[in-house]
């Protein structure tokens, strides 16, 4: 960066939060960059249906509770302060207090002990679907669950553990929905889909969602997620929203903390040397990205389509683990549809830069054998 230049001045950088966005906004533009604002969502998200809450909440009470799974802060803290207002909330914590507490994350836990309750496990990842992975295998027959729903359908999450036997009680707290006039959403489509934005930011996995719903309106889904498979760098506040992305082939600029703040900083580190190529230390060697142009310490390495776009995924956040699923997705048209392709695809990528420099993470998918951190 130049004396006396911003790190993010000349980048133009779509936001698709509803909430704290001024901030968003203004940690942003003090870095120089400049912005274009959509909201994915709308401007009072949480949308609760208090008869339909206060009806669910007197089913939970209505029987013994044998586990409870708390997926959001704000939606724990929302039914927490609605039972409040009806004069049932001593019973509701008496009543849950008693029974097997999971958080998805801190946000939940910190809802959770605000109130007197103590979760017995929360996975470090954030992801529910650790959750899920926790209680697979175990016998839930007969046990009685109570899921605190965020804004999207856990209907799927109930059905499954349903299979494993348990009498499963929903509590939808709040429905998240879309922005009430799409039109800036319609626009940002198109700046993506025209590589006319270098990044756009996702602060929730319902906001990834709803863009790419209004891609689908606008029959320019496709091109979107081309975009931002190669172009345009998506940036998640977290591994959730990052993973509504991922099912899509789409790698994502990820902070190590969940925080506006962090995500912000890592842009400011990461973008600015997107633009001028990526340079990684990988297994003893110097890698050099910059389009389809790679350099391995200084020589430039030939690379066929398949293996460069391997490359590139894995290079969006080196050292982190890219899915097999995640980076067939990201093979050009025309490569076969299946796992084997990204097989062959890794092995001539490993054969033109080395072997060590593609680890293989059993179970889970490959990443660049570099320090994460």
């Amino acid at each position: 960066m130049r004396e006396g230049r911003l790190p993010l001045s000349g980048f133009r950088i779509g936001v698709t939060a509803a909430r704290k966005v001024e901030e968003q906004v203004q940690l942003l533009e003090r870095r120089g960059a400049e912005v274009e604002w959509a909201p994915a969502l709308s401007l009072e998200p949480h949308h609760v249906d208090d008869a339909a809450l206060r009806a669910a909440t007197e089913a939970v009470l209505a029987a013994p509770v044998d586990m409870v799974l708390a997926t959001t802060g704000v939606g724990t803290a929302a039914w927490f302060a609605a039972a409040e207002r009806w004069g049932l909330l001593p019973a509701l914590l008496a009543h849950l207090g008693s029974a097997e507490i999971l958080a998805r994350g801190p946000k939940s836990v910190g809802a959770l002990r605000r109130h007197g309750l103590r979760e017995l496990w929360s996975p470090d990842s954030e992801r529910f679907e650790d959750v899920l992975a926790h209680l697979r295998g175990r016998d839930l027959a007969g046990v009685r669950i109570v899921v605190q729903e965020h804004g999207q359908s856990l209907s799927m999450v109930a059905h499954a553990l349903r299979r494993q036997g348990a009498s499963v009680e929903v509590v939808t707290v709040y429905r998240v929905q879309s922005a009430d006039d799409p039109t800036p959403m319609f626009r940002m489509v198109d700046a993506v889909a025209e590589r006319r934005l270098d990044a756009v930011t996702f602060t929730s996995a319902p906001a990834v969602a709803a863009f790419l719903d209004a891609a689908g309106v606008t029959g320019r889904r496709d091109e979107v997620v081309a975009a931002v498979q190669a172009d345009v760098v998506a940036c998640c506040v977290g591994p959730v929203t990052a993973a509504a992305l991922e099912v899509w082939g789409v790698p994502a600029l990820v902070p190590e903390r969940s925080r506006l703040g962090a995500m912000v900083k890592t842009m400011e580190a990461e973008l600015p040397s997107r633009r001028d190529g990526t340079a990684l230390e990988v297994a003893g060697h110097t890698l050099l990205l910059h389009g389809d142009t790679v350099l391995l310490d200084g020589t430039a390495v030939p690379l066929t389509p398949a293996p460069l776009a391997v490359l590139q995924a894995l290079a969006v956040n080196p050292g982190f683990v890219v899915s097999r699923r995640a980076l067939l997705a990201t093979l050009p048209t025309g490569t076969a549809a299946s796992e084997h392709a990204v097989e062959m695809a890794v092995a001539r990528l490993r054969a033109a830069v080395g072997t060590r420099c593609v680890e293989t993470v059993v179970k889970r998918g490959y990443r660049l054998a570099t320090d994460p951190g």
